[in-house]
């Protein structure tokens, strides 16, 4: 575990958990009912079913403002944008240089986060 974690709230853990194995070719480090993590290299990814945050947290109603944008620069970005489609996610806007001078594509997950993917 990292000092920085973002977590995701999704409907559907074990979809969620292979999507993002796929796609960042990488195997879970805590994949257990209720939270799934990956090592970013300096920041934990957490996958966490929607429902969970829901009984954690006194107020929020599931598929209300729990959406978020999932920013990763990596080397091999364009690769993994190309693994979007087949692990279940949808390429929304191929890799393309961006006005604040990167490179991005950008994808929906299997939950409809957003996924930005940036050559570093």
């Amino acid at each position: 575990m990292h000092a920085n974690e973002l977590i995701l709230y999704v409907a559907d853990q074990v979809r969620a958990t292979a999507f993002y194995a796929d796609v960042l070719g990488l195997a879970p480090t805590l994949d257990v009912p209720g939270m799934t993590e990956f090592d970013l290299g300096g920041t934990t990814l957490g996958l966490m079913p929607v429902a969970g945050i829901v009984a954690l947290v006194p107020g929020l109603r599931a598929g209300e403002g729990q959406r978020c944008e999932l920013y990763l620069r990596r080397a091999d970005a364009a690769r993994l944008l190309d693994r979007v489609g087949p692990a279940g996610g949808q390429v929304l806007a191929a890799m393309a240089d961006r006005s604040w001078g990167e490179r991005v594509g950008y994808a929906l997950d299997p939950e409809g986060h957003v996924l930005a993917l940036a050559e570093a």
